[in-house]
């Protein structure tokens, strides 16, 4: 039986008596001991890699299961060319059918065959002769950092690490600027208070501060390479009249190294800036294209890699760095947020605020596209990111009622203006804000009924309010009819009050005329 082994310094090709190792006990006592592995496991041949990238070429074939042309040389020489019938004992089922289909070599496969590779490993020295224990661990060490970095596809130009470094050190720089800035301020405003309103950049302060000094020098510097004329001319005249306080050497020695510092900080995230602009440039330019590079590299930071940010979905992307007023609106059962870091990109903010929530989502899922093709395309990446760019415009100006601009399909990233045709076509129906229109879609028949039953709605209403007119007569008139009749009823019942008033006044007359008489 012939053993196929591997090691980092080339193809092993062993033999060996079959009959002595069929059970696993017996061949781990023989592999125990250096003198009975080397007298039952013969060398046959023994092929050299030339060097490290070809070590890693085989070993990325074997462990892929596939056989290497080295491989395939190495055995039709030393077995197929020699009519060799022995079986080859592979340590992979998957390699085994490979060397049987390409060269019709048997091969053999099982728990033995694991247990005698175990031995070959522990007694590689002894068996291979002529090479040092300190020898072949170099040979690993090598073979394993060249397979590593086949593995991880390891590219300087593809390491978004350095991105998420460059915007983290960013954001950073711009937290010390903002404090030192205002502590220079502070402390030079005690000295020369009208400065501050005069001079609004904190660069320029800083550079104002180390070119003047005290104050009282201010009248004979020349602040032309740091401002312009007339606000050199305001600062000057200030001077004249400020309220500052006197300060010693000492303190404006201090101030301006604080200056100093202010300057070079600022100096240097000039110089950041721009390397992260040329490194998402090489890393995601799509992603680059559709929300720019400060946007983009903070998307990629908060995700961890450019590789993780593409296994995101669009709805993610959109509220990535929104998650606590996400999680909050879960709780309280309020309205979730509609955007997170990528509200700073410039389609968002070109968008009125009743439109934002809908453009972010359009952009996340453009967005979503362009990373993808950024992280999964080799080689030269294709330009995706203007095309999806103006398809987020064209869908802003359909929601704004502007104009649309129609890509053509023979280039991508130019398009042909188109005029958006809002409310009101030649058909006189109404469009919507994606210019569909209902009305086009029906046929002349359906149009006349609906005429017809438009015509006939009319006609209905009409009726139906000179009927409400009529009996609002009809009630008018018989109220004021009623009205009348009370009147004449209230007139009626007076006279005969008067009447019945009159006759008792007459009977009592009568009595005492009576009773007159009677006294007489």
């Amino acid at each position: 039986m012939l053993v196929l082994y591997e090691t980092p310094a080339g193809y092993a090709l062993f033999k060996c008596d079959e009959s002595k190792l069929t059970d696993v006990d017996e061949i781990a006592d023989i592999f125990s001991d250096a003198d009975k592995a080397s007298k039952t496991m013969k060398l046959k041949a023994f092929s050299k890699f030339e060097d490290t990238s070809e070590a890693m070429v085989a070993a990325t074939a074997m462990l892929e299961s596939a056989m290497s042309k080295p491989l395939k040389k190495f055995l039709k020489k030393n077995i197929v060319d020699k009519d060799i019938k022995d079986t080859l004992a592979v340590y992979e089922t998957g390699l085994g059918k490979a060397i049987k289909t390409a060269l019709e070599i048997p091969c053999i496969y099982n728990e033995n065959i694991l247990e005698i590779m175990r031995g070959v490993r522990g007694n590689l020295e002894t068996l291979l002769g002529g090479t040092t224990d300190a020898d072949l661990k170099v040979m690993q060490l090598g073979l394993a950092h060249s397979l590593g970095r086949h593995k991880l596809k390891f590219s300087p130009d593809k390491v978004d690490t350095m991105v998420v470094q460059a915007i983290g050190l960013l954001d950073e720089l711009d937290k010390e600027l903002n404090t030192y800035a205002m502590r220079v301020r502070e402390w030079y405003g005690w000295h020369y208070p009208e400065m501050g309103k005069i001079v609004t950049d904190n660069v320029q302060y800083a550079k104002c501060v180390k070119l003047m000094g005290m104050r009282t020098s201010c009248v004979k510097c020349d602040f032309g390479s740091i401002l312009d004329e007339e606000t050199e001319q305001e600062l000057k005249e200030a001077v004249q009249i400020s309220m500052g306080t006197e300060i010693s050497d000492d303190d404006i020695s201090n101030i301006r190294s604080l200056s100093d510092q202010v300057i070079a900080l600022s100096e240097y995230r000039v110089q950041l800036y721009e390397y992260l602009q040329n490194r998402m440039r090489a890393i995601a330019p799509n992603l680059t294209t559709m929300v720019g590079e400060l946007v983009g590299a903070r998307l990629i930071s908060h995700a961890g890699s450019l590789m993780n940010l593409a296994k995101h979905p669009a709805s993610t992307i959109q509220i990535l760095g929104a998650e606590k007023a996400l999680f909050r609106a879960l709780k309280s059962k309020h309205d979730t947020p509609k955007y997170g870091l990528i509200y700073h990109a410039s389609l968002i903010g070109q968008a009125a605020p009743k439109h934002k929530g809908k453009i972010s989502r359009v952009l996340a899922a453009k967005c979503a596209l362009s990373i993808r093709v950024d992280a999964l395309t080799q080689g030269d990446v294709p330009d995706v990111g203007m095309e999806h760019r103006i398809a987020v415009e064209n869908r802003l100006r359909q929601l704004e009622g502007g104009t649309a601009v129609a890509l053509s399909g023979s280039a991508k990233g130019k398009g042909t203006p188109k005029k958006y045709e809002g409310a009101g076509a030649k058909s006189g129906t109404e469009k919507g804000a994606s210019g569909y229109s209902a009305g086009a879609d029906e046929t002349s028949s359906k149009k006349k009924k609906k005429k017809k039953a438009d015509s006939d709605d009319d006609e209905e209403m009409e009726d139906a309010g000179e009927k409400k007119k009529e009996k609002k007569k009809e009630k008018k008139e018989k109220k004021r009819k009623a009205d009348s009749s009370d009147d004449e009823s209230e007139e009626e019942v007076k006279p005969k009050k008067k009447k019945k008033g009159d006759s008792e006044k007459k009977k009592k007359k009568s009595k005492k005329a009576d009773s007159d008489d009677d006294s007489d």
